[in-house]
């Protein structure tokens, strides 16, 4: 029998705790033995749960036992998962997480700790929602010459995007109505800002390149900008817009960002619409693969915490795991990344446009000028605007 504790006890906990117990023959046939779910660790009691008398509040009970053999942290935020996860793999406990604010801040710490002491420490949860990526990315395809990964990473801002794609609302209506379908957080700073985006994309970039690049470093942008008039400018270039994660990586450096691009209708990327995700792979010689499914919710979340338990009952404890070192070594400076923009000025004309930017493709626009520029630096397109000295009331990358 395999002893489990379950960290937290909320959506996630509760959906885990559901799955191993409803879907008990499956889990001893995939994983060859039973689970048992000893622990939940949580704040609060549950009286009314028919996990009632499985909840403690003493996380030493738990890690003291050595009858557990692997602990479920579901928990959320930095601390004290932290603390519990470095005090689970020294004590020799696998740990499988949801968590990807732990993962993002901690990932490189864990997996060294983790080897150290012959465990695993796993993470599929933690991106994607049950979208399974991390592991293919380990095991399928990292053989391939990883050049970008970039994906639809939030749920809760494409869902705004698309109703305001599908139905010309703006921003703010269409936030509240996320929220009404409890799509989105009272305070969604966290995805609107791309926050939760930024963390997912540094782990897959990790995945890539060996490096974990620690999130304040990198280049994010949020949706709270994006406008009814930006829409309408999208659909005349037959694009639509999405907040994209994104690991571009060549011979000279990495780029990573988390910014809204415009992107074409033949991109896989264009049509994912609504709560779901999904996490495009390029590479050399497997060309473009996708991931794509629901990016979060309790079911969705459970089947990935579940499938990772799985790997390590299977794999005797220590599975296959990533190189993942903290480290900025041959991440570019995002101000030398080059794209075209999409631009829209107020307080400018199309001859002092072109004088400054050179040959650029116009798009009629009420009340302002708005056209694309041809592929430029970061940097000198904020040279550019800054010498204009115009209103920018909008500015979105191309894909």
């Amino acid at each position: 029998m395999t002893n489990v504790a379950i960290l937290g006890f909320g959506v996630v906990g509760g959906g885990v705790a559901d799955l191993l117990t409803k879907n008990s023959a499956e889990v001893k046939k995939l994983g060859g033995d039973e689970i048992n779910i000893k622990y939940i660790l949580d704040l609060r009691d549950f009286p009314d749960s028919p996990f009632a008398d499985k909840v403690v509040h003493d996380y030493n009970v738990i890690v003291d036992d050595p009858e557990v053999d692997c602990i479920i942290e579901v928990m959320g935020g930095s601390h004290p998962a932290y603390e519990y996860t470095m005090a689970a793999l020294k004590a020799g406990k696998s740990v499988i997480t949801s968590n990807k604010e732990v993962v993002a801040n901690f990932g490189d710490e864990f997996l060294a700790a983790a080897e150290a002491s012959g465990v695993s420490y796993r993470f599929e949860a933690a991106v994607g929602g049950g979208i399974p990526v991390i592991s293919p990315m380990i095991n399928c395809i990292g053989q391939n010459k990883i050049t970008e990964v970039r994906g639809i990473l939030n749920g809760t801002t494409n869902y705004i995007l698309t109703k305001m794609f599908s139905f010309g609302a703006g921003f703010e209506e269409s936030l509240k109505d996320a929220q009404e379908r409890g799509y989105a957080e009272r305070n969604p700073d966290a995805d609107i800002l791309g926050t939760d985006a930024c963390r997912k994309i540094a782990i897959l970039s990790s995945l890539a390149t060996g490096r974990l690049v620690p999130t304040e470093n990198i280049h994010t942008e949020g949706i709270t900008g994006i406008r009814k008039a930006d829409v309408k400018a999208a659909e005349k270039l037959g694009m639509s817009i999405k907040l994209l994660g994104r690991s571009i990586i060549a011979d000279d450096g990495t780029y990573i960002m988390v910014a809204p691009f415009m992107i074409g209708k033949d991109s896989p990327l264009s049509n994912v619409s609504g709560v779901y995700n999904a996490i495009e792979v390029l590479g050399e010689p497997i060309g473009s693969v996708m991931f794509y499914g629901p990016g979060a919710g309790a079911g969705a979340t459970a089947s990935a915490v579940v499938g990772d338990l799985m790997q390590v009952m299977c794999s005797g404890r220590a599975c296959a795991q990533p190189t993942m070192i903290k480290s900025l070594d041959g991440v570019c400076d995002f101000a030398e990344f080059e794209s075209r923009q999409y631009i829209a000025l107020s307080g400018a004309d199309q001859n002092s446009i072109t004088a400054s930017f050179g040959e650029v493709q116009f798009i009629p626009a009420d009340e302002e000028i708005a056209f694309i520029t041809k592929k430029m630096r970061e940097g000198d397109v904020e040279a550019k605007l800054e010498s204009l000295g115009a209103e920018i009331k909008s500015r979105i990358r191309l894909a």
